[in-house]
């Protein structure tokens, strides 16, 4: 009954939160492999009784879940190459491409408070995992100690950085006193190689990234029709994570923000506790993760429905800048860091500092104060490397803006785009509202 349960549950949790074919998740592990010049890839699971899953629930870590497509906490996965041994005879057979899954034994007193758990001792645990092996986690230090076999064998793992703790920071440790890696094993970090790899998403990333953008884009809509003079900040944010989560997103993709007046140039304001004034700028800087997949998505209104003509002129030049950006793009060529050569963020910057003043008659460039663009995926920073050309596969943003403290001014204009197959840069959020003229209108639909 439990083993029936157990599985039961797992295919409710499918429902919930769609998964990708089993096939792809596969295919991300073989290709990081691939990368490791023979070498093993050791990651854990992230666990669900400290940090922000003990309040939230619990999320997996973004890269257990890219190679893996598993939600559960405890997990380990272990990944090697297929490798000829050196100096092995002609009849010696290589050695075979190596995946398993590591599930925790079932604790029966906390399966009580969390729920029944999938184990590995449970016939169908391979299918629904779509791993070659599934294993109880005890056996991963035996594994190791019979799969490393050679003095320049290397373990490729989330190595903290700066102090920081990773999922696999812990269970390493104990590995380690446990006797698991020999003294010739070396340690090398694989969050770089993972982190080239996932700036490329599959269609069935961009699918679901599209889901987060179009519950986002219904979460904005609502913001634009209910939004006028004394609404409250929480209360637009309230209404927006409400819209999305109806949607199908599980959570924000991160901190809403909602800045009226003076709080729409803060970035990061997280107050959320202001009302809204007649003669307000709001920044709605607001979307919704689907199946750990997010989105990213900025609108600004004006409070009462209508710019003022210096709200409409900031906005306009915002616009523009944007605008001048996804003209300028070219895949395999333009780049989205600030630094980078054929950099979108210049065009922008540039855009911006050549249209309209401040009111001292300074250019307005001193006043876009952070970058044009960056990755989106399983994390709405999703890693990367800003200074490579944007190719086929890549989901980013392009989000201008210019923040004027002394004006109580500020304007953001957020989508999100992602490069198809031919090289076209396709806008994600080109149904939502974006000129001036298309804000008001939507504002005005009651």
């Amino acid at each position: 009954m439990r083993r029936v349960l157990a599985v039961l549950l797992f295919s409710l949790s499918l429902c919930a939160v769609e998964r990708q074919p089993n096939a792809d998740y596969q295919a991300r592990r073989k290709a990081l492999v691939e990368k490791t010049n023979g070498g093993a890839v050791v990651l854990f699971a992230a666990t669900e009784s400290e940090g922000p899953n003990a309040l939230y629930g619990f999320r997996q870590d973004d890269n257990f879940y890219y190679l893996t497509g598993w939600r559960e906490p405890g997990a380990a996965l272990l990944i090697m190459p297929a490798q000829q041994p050196k100096d092995a005879s002609p009849q010696q057979s290589p050695r075979p491409y190596v995946e398993v899954l590591f599930l925790p034994a079932h604790n029966l007193s906390q399966e009580r408070w969390t729920g029944p758990k999938l184990g590995p001792e449970h016939p169908d645990a391979k299918r629904l995992t779509g791993f070659d092996r599934v294993d109880v986690l005890d056996r991963l230090r035996d594994e190791l100690v019979r799969l490393l076999p050679s003095p320049s064998a290397a373990v490729y793992t989330d190595i903290a950085e700066d102090g920081e703790i990773t999922p696999s920071t812990h269970p390493l440790e104990w590995l380690r006193r446990a006797n698991a890696f020999p003294n010739y094993v070396s340690f090398k970090d694989v969050k770089p190689l993972l982190a080239a790899q996932r700036v490329t998403k599959d269609g069935g990333e961009i699918e679901l990234i599209r889901k987060a953008t179009n519950a986002s884009i219904a979460s904005h809509q609502a913001a634009m029709r209910a939004m006028k003079p004394g609404a409250t900040e929480r209360e637009i944010s309230a209404l927006m994570q409400y819209e999305f989560g109806r949607r199908g997103c599980q959570r924000p993709a991160y901190a809403p923000i909602v800045g009226a007046g003076p709080n729409s140039t803060v970035l990061h304001y997280s107050e959320d506790d202001a009302t809204v004034k007649d003669g307000d700028l709001v920044v709605m800087d607001v979307a919704g993760e689907y199946s750990m997949y997010a989105s990213d998505i900025t609108r600004t209104l004006p409070a009462n429905g209508k710019f003022s003509p210096r709200q409409r002129e900031i906005y306009e030049i915002v616009l523009g800048a944007q605008r001048a950006a996804e003209a300028a793009f070219e895949a395999g060529k333009s780049a989205i860091g600030r630094s980078a050569e054929n950099s979108l963020h210049r065009v922008a910057y540039d855009y911006i500092n050549t249209h309209g003043k401040d009111r001292h008659g300074q250019p307005l460039g001193k006043y876009f104060i952070h970058g044009l663009s960056h990755y989106v995926g399983l994390n709405v920073h999703d890693p990367g490397d800003a200074t490579a050309p944007l190719k086929p596969g890549a989901v980013f943003t392009i989000e201008p803006g210019i923040y004027i403290p002394e004006e109580k001014l500020g304007v953001r204009i957020e989508d999100i785009y992602y490069v198809d197959a031919n090289g076209k840069l396709v806008n994600l959020t080109a149904n939502l509202a974006h000129t001036a003229d298309e804000v008001e209108r939507s504002m005005a639909e009651k």
